[in-house]
């Protein structure tokens, strides 16, 4: 080989080498993927049927491409940049994007509204806001007391308005509210009960909580302080049912047992023992297996998985209905043969809804209905109920076709018929609404409509109607969201 061959040689492979990087270990490395510019929103919030997002809202990290980016582990949080009826938002709202996607799966608003708008911001990067979005509560049933009344949302969450002087409304004030206001936490309840000032209800999980004026111990913390958020009922029971009373509240348990708690100067606990009260729920005396529970002013009446009904404490009206004005101290069987799936009580009489859909009476009451008994009797009208709802002046039931009827004493308009006159038999609610249910106050009424709607009539002193005003209605009107 020539001189001249060996040079052209070396030099290629000096070039060679030097393509190869002084160190000669490989190709140079790619040059770095494009940063993170933009936030979008790959979901969108909708209108929202409960205070909770059925859909997770994801936020996705891009470069100005609009490629996803992954390599860089990055916060993002969400915040409401509108916030038209002052809502809360709760749950996780700042969370790691994963592989350039920021997933919020629990987020939540507590009170309803138009035009919400999101706003999602992460260090270095713009913020960005979601197209406007809608709340809407829709109930799934309603609980009154003696002037505040109470809801429960088809996915659980607690609302209550009307008055507060007790802090009976649970959103830890001592402020009268006009319109649907939240309970103050995130538990998700299964019911609800309203007592003339407290307030108690069962979570999905079986536990019982009350809030409220806490006298003789009817809130079953252990003290008869209140208060004016919700506290866990002692003694770790599971519960299926809970009632608030006038100065006591029960439950029915999981193993169909009743428990009691608060005052028991009329023998409204059941226990069998004349102690005047207690604190923490005890148990009901005798073996029965219950399925149902109403706790009234000064009497307590229950359903057995069998439908037997039995009632103890004061007796002076008949409201036990065992023919006799004698109070008890256990429960006692309501005389007659009738098969109940429902009883409700009031100050002094007691109603109830037979297995074959009848409505009886008896006791005194309710006010201006001219019925007095000391046994169950049916009540007029011909129609045939699934539920029934007992206030201190009128009651009201839901017929099998969901319209609802009331009767009883009506000067604020409680009955809804357009009217502030006395009605003797159950008579229509007015405005074609069908209902799935309602619940009876002192002299107000709400109920839940078959679309899921709150509607109250009656008294409205103390905003108990929901509808903005403390202006008494004689026929329903939706509580404002």
């Amino acid at each position: 080989m020539s001189r001249k061959s060996d040079l052209h040689t070396l030099a290629a492979v000096a070039i060679a080498v030097a393509a190869c990087g002084e160190s000669g270990t490989g190709p140079p490395p790619p040059p770095p993927p494009p940063p993170a510019t933009q936030l979008v929103f790959l979901t969108q919030p909708d209108t929202a049927s409960e205070a909770q997002f059925t859909l997770a809202i994801r936020v996705a990290v891009q470069d100005a491409s609009g490629n996803l980016v992954t390599e860089t582990a990055r916060d993002v949080t969400i915040r409401l940049a509108a916030n038209p009826s002052g809502a809360t938002l709760s749950g996780t709202t700042t969370v790691r994007a994963t592989a350039g996607i920021a997933t919020f799966s629990d987020l939540g608003l507590e009170r309803a509204g138009d035009g919400f708008i999101f706003q999602v911001l992460s260090p270095g990067l713009p913020p960005v806001t979601s197209i406007p979005f809608s709340i809407r509560l829709t109930f799934a049933s309603a609980a009154t007391g003696w002037a505040h009344s109470c809801g429960v949302t088809v996915a659980g969450f607690a609302y209550c308005w009307g008055a507060n002087g007790d802090a009976q409304l649970g959103d830890s004030t001592f402020v009268n509210r006009l319109v649907v206001t939240p309970v103050r936490g995130r538990l998700q309840f299964a019911q609800l009960s309203g007592g003339i000032d407290h307030t108690c209800g069962i979570t999905l999980a079986g536990a019982a909580y009350c809030w409220g004026n806490g006298s003789q111990g009817k809130i079953g913390d252990g003290s008869t302080f209140g208060s004016p958020v919700r506290v866990r009922v002692l003694g770790g029971v599971s519960f299926t049912q809970i009632s608030a009373g006038s100065a006591h509240s029960c439950g029915v348990t999981t193993t169909h047992a009743a428990y009691c708690w608060g005052t028991n100067s009329f023998f409204e606990l059941g226990t069998g023992s004349g102690t005047p009260g207690t604190m923490a729920p005890v148990p009901v005396a005798g073996s029965h297996q219950f399925i149902h529970i109403s706790a009234g002013d000064h009497h307590t009446c229950a359903i057995t998985v069998d439908h037997e009904a039995y009632c103890w404490g004061d007796n002076v009206y008949g409201q036990l209905g065992d023919s006799t004005q004698q109070p008890r101290d256990v429960p006692t069987p309501v005389a007659g043969a009738v098969s109940f799936a429902e009883i409700a009580t009031a100050l002094s009489y007691t109603c109830g809804i037979s297995v074959d859909h009848k409505l009886y009476c008896w006791g005194l009451g309710p006010a201006n209905s001219g019925a007095f008994s000391l046994v169950p009797a049916e009540v007029p009208g011909g129609h045939v109920y699934v539920s029934v709802s007992t206030g201190y002046r009128h009651a009201c039931a839901v017929s099998t076709d969901s319209l609802a009827y009331c009767w009883g004493e009506n000067a604020n308009g409680g009955v809804g018929d357009s009217s502030n006159a006395p009605v003797a038999t159950p008579k229509l609610v007015v405005g074609g609404l069908h209902f799935l249910q309602v619940s009876v106050g002192n002299g107000h009424t709400c109920g839940v409509t078959t679309d899921h709607a709150p509607y109250c009539w009656g008294r409205n002193l103390f905003g108990s109607l929901g509808d903005g005003t403390p202006t008494d209605r004689y026929a329903p009107v939706r509580a404002i969201q």
